[in-house]
């Protein structure tokens, strides 16, 4: 159970933050702190006795044991960019937020183990462009790469679109520095690709939501840079097409696929009507996309294999049409008209999101099967489909019929849910695929976990942070 602070603690507590951080990195106005307490769809606000931003590993030990000590709860934050509210404090202004942000330094890039090790501050784009202007790749990559931070991704087990070549961000980890629940350090920064030494610890603080501890730094896997890059939109009737071109391309193109996303026409359809400066590529429309991209350290010879991999799908009947993209403003266009959906969606009214997956097998029969649920429930409600379908994520987003009253059919959301996630559980999928538990779905735990499983994630928490002081009310 959480330890409310004591009500005579702030004042002094919150001078001896700033013996400890400095007065400037310790936030109390509300002109200061607003932009920490919400997070970006406005589905969580929160209220806090302040924003802290340590600027070192020992500087955040420091503060968690002050926080120990005196029994206040933390809410870590990166970059504010989750979509489960995992990241914004409760509205009782007893939680601390720590920022990571000021956790800013890449403290090494070793091109001899392929490692480059991070602190949590550092944004994915910052760690891509490192990666890059060494030779190398880090290749998680999302939308919100610009703002999310490398502790955040983390925290949540960030996913995005090249899980398909090179795991999620779990298995781009080597090593981490973690901050625990009392203030103790595991300083556990190894390069090791074999350690049979016992338990793997990096495994419970990744996807854990900062409940278990703070990572404050990585030890992350780089990657050769690929010399070759080809990006193809291709227009199909059916995700059970999209599906067997999946396999077609993984059994033509090997281990080059590196991305397949899956979107419905609608998709498009918003883009091309919200976002300037986009177009679409193919000359007539169709039900369903895949933009296709693949990569190679060999050269000349992938673009004639992608163009043979359409050529075949285009016999087989597995596609309409297609278009590979001649030059690097051309890939960038292909690019934009997937990564704009979500922006895309805002202009049209509220929308009740899904991040979940199934099988690879099970996707083309739960697109259908949700999407014909949807329409008895709200028949003129649109739903808007997309993701990774080469991992079996999809983001069955559900806009809101035109002209409806958006406060009315956002209240709908837990009975949406319900449905939507009834259909994903019998196909023996997961209600969120990447985007993490938060506040958002933590009650919806104990009717999708094995009870046996629940008790073990308890058990995990009781042991790492007996008191409940690490992010409080996430998760479980």
């Amino acid at each position: 159970m959480t330890v409310s602070p004591d009500s005579r603690l702030p004042a002094a507590l919150l001078d001896r933050l700033a013996a400890l951080v400095g007065p400037r990195h310790v936030l109390v106005s509300p002109d200061d702190t607003a932009s920490y307490l919400t997070e970006s769809r406005g589905l969580y606000a929160g209220r806090a006795l302040a924003v802290v931003r340590p600027g070192s590993t020992d500087e955040v030990a420091a503060v968690v044991r002050l926080c120990h000590e005196t029994g206040t709860a933390i809410v870590p934050q990166g970059g504010n960019t989750g979509l489960v509210g995992g990241q914004i404090p409760d509205d009782t202004g007893h939680e601390l937020v720590l920022s990571t942000l000021r956790l800013d330094r890449i403290r090494e890039l070793d091109l001899e183990s392929a490692t480059m090790t991070c602190e949590a501050g550092v944004t994915l784009k910052r760690a891509q462009d490192a990666a890059a202007e060494a030779g190398r790749l880090f290749p998680l990559s999302l939308a919100a790469e610009g703002t999310a931070t490398i502790g955040g991704n983390l925290a949540t087990n960030a996913g995005g679109t090249q899980v398909i070549a090179y795991g999620n961000a779990r298995d781009l980890v080597l090593g981490l520095e973690v901050v625990l629940a009392d203030g103790r350090v595991w300083r556990g920064l190894r390069k090791l690709r074999k350690d049979n030494t016992g338990y793997d610890l990096r495994h419970l603080f990744i996807g854990a939501e900062g409940t278990l501890g703070i990572i404050t730094a990585a030890v992350l896997k780089l990657f050769p840079a690929p010399t070759a890059v080809e990006t193809a939109l291709i227009g199909l009737d059916s995700p059970a097409d999209a599906l067997a071109l999946l396999g077609l391309a993984q059994a033509r193109a090997g281990g080059t696929v590196t991305s397949f996303e899956l979107m419905a026409r609608i998709c498009l359809d918003f883009v091309l009507a919200h976002i300037p400066g986009t177009r679409d590529p193919l000359a007539g429309t169709h039900p369903w996309y895949v933009l296709l991209e693949v990569s190679s350290h060999g050269g000349a010879e992938l673009r004639g294999r992608i163009e043979d991999l359409l050529a075949e799908a285009l016999e087989r009947g597995l596609i309409a049409d297609a278009v590979v993209a001649a030059s690097l403003d051309a890939r960038a266009g292909l690019w934009r008209l997937r990564e704009s959906i979500p922006a895309a969606q805002k202009p049209e009214g509220g929308s009740i999101k899904h991040d979940v997956s199934v099988p690879l097998t099970a996707v083309p029969a739960f697109l259908a099967e949700a999407t014909a649920a949807v329409a008895d429930l709200m028949p003129a409600a649109r739903p808007v489909p997309f993701g990774h379908l080469g991992d079996g994520n999809i983001h069955f987003n559900i806009t809101q019929p035109p002209g409806a009253d958006t406060a009315a059919y956002l209240a709908r959301w837990e009975e949406v849910n319900a449905l939507v996630h009834a259909i994903v559980m019998r196909h023996g999928g997961s209600i969120s695929a990447e985007h993490g538990i938060g506040r958002l779905k933590r009650g919806l735990l104990p009717g999708i976990k094995d009870p046996v499983e629940l008790d073990l994630m308890r058990a995990i928490k009781r042991a790492l942070d007996p008191d409940g002081l690490l992010n409080p009310g996430k998760v479980l």
